[in-house]
């Protein structure tokens, strides 16, 4: 192929990417639905918190069935097949009249739908793209939390003009113009996954076992955070004393830092090592669960989450980054969906254990202690990475 070819071949990947990536990010401003679907379904903060910790269990099937797939049909083909489950889930949510419904199509049928995209194209990207891969990589895994920053004010304002089930059959139809629109695209860029699959099984010396859960744990206990963060956002700020309003504009604006920093975590690898920039991401992130703690209130519970954000959108471009720099090409798609079931962990432990704090105190505070130990234990594992550079 032709220096001109792969670089067309390159940009359809992640115009690809892009294009399935965002609307999938919509499951970061789940907690603009909390309140609506409280009062629509009478379901208490800890239902749904399960819903959404059903969501990434069905995120993390949907990325570990992902690479053994790469054989069974071309790519268009399975992003279509992502694309449609991910509809088909998103459409029973927003028809659901109780728990299991919304459960089902919300959290299985979405989010295994979204956890192959997410990988599938990852994947892809990950052998097109050979300079600045943790740039890259960081630019891929920041779409979910920008596609939060785009939904969560669409979503406020439809709920609010139009009622929940309207935000969801919208979201419903823009998942499947998206996935249509990305399989187009990888359908012109020529890109395979059959040859990853064929040679992604790695030998004794590539496993490195111990650099594996160490970056499994670094990622476990930021997302820890994060995902409280991103699943109650805007139920925090209100618990907090912040008005509706504030509560919206401001899972928005935490959704934005997340998606800057996943871009700039990734970039920073190709600069920095990773240990480096890992253990700072946890810093910045403890800063803010111990500003919350020290100074409670509307103002700065929306800064003080950004920053919680801000580390765990670090961490999320470092980890995808540093699978490019620990392993070879070929293994990404199998190396990652494993390690990202640290992301599944996380959202189903601590999100599920605030909202039943929640329920039962009226309060997020020792949520938030228990966010600060999360980020206390990454910091001191982090500093124990390899310090190798991209």
């Amino acid at each position: 192929m032709s220096d001109l070819g792969v670089r067309q071949s390159a940009w359809r990947v992640v115009a690809a990417a892009t294009a399935l990536n965002l609307p999938i990010g919509s499951l970061y401003a789940f907690s603009v639905f909390l309140k609506p679907l409280e009062a629509l379904l009478g379901l208490s903060r800890a239902d749904l918190a399960f819903v959404f910790a059903l969501a990434a269990a069905g995120f993390g099937i949907g990325m570990n069935l992902a690479p053994y797939v790469y054989r069974v049909a071309p790519p268009p083909v399975l992003v279509l097949g992502c694309a449609i489950c991910s509809t088909l889930g998103v459409a029973l949510a927003a028809t659901a009249g109780g728990l299991t419904q919304l459960a089902v199509g919300y959290g299985l049928l979405f989010g295994a739908g979204g956890g192959a995209s997410y990988i599938l194209v990852q994947q892809a990207v990950n052998l097109v793209v050979t300079r600045r891969r943790g740039l890259a990589n960081g630019y891929v895994v920041s779409l979910l939390p920008a596609g939060a920053m785009i939904a969560a004010p669409l979503f406020g304002w439809c709920v609010g003009a139009l009622g929940v089930r309207a935000a969801l059959w919208a979201l419903a139809g823009v998942l499947a113009a998206t996935g249509m629109i990305s399989a187009w695209l990888i359908a012109r860029s020529n890109v395979t996954l059959a040859p990853a699959g064929a040679v992604a099984t790695p030998d004794a010396e590539e496993r490195r076992r111990l650099v594996f859960w160490q970056l499994w744990l670094v990622f476990f206990f930021a997302a820890s955070a994060g995902l409280m963060v991103l699943s109650q956002a805007a139920g925090i700020i209100t618990a907090y004393g912040g008005a509706t309003t504030l509560a919206v504009y401001g899972t928005t604006f935490i959704a934005g830092m997340i998606a800057a920093a996943r871009l700039g975590g990734g970039w920073m690898v190709d600069w920095l090592t990773i240990p480096t920039v890992a253990a700072g991401a946890h810093a910045v992130a403890l800063a803010g669960n111990l500003a919350l703690t020290l100074w409670p209130g509307p103002g700065v519970s929306v800064l003080a989450l950004a920053l919680v954000g801000i580390g765990y959108g670090i961490i999320s471009g470092v980890t995808a980054a540093a699978v490019a720099v620990y392993w070879r090409r070929a293994l990404y798609g199998r190396i990652a969906s494993r390690l990202y079931v640290a992301w599944c962990a996380a959202a189903i432990v601590l999100p599920i254990a605030a909202g039943r704090l929640f329920d039962l105190t009226q309060s997020y505070r020792i949520a938030v202690l228990i966010s600060a130990g999360a980020n206390a234990l990454g910091f001191l594992v982090a500093i124990g990475l390899p310090r190798q550079r991209g």
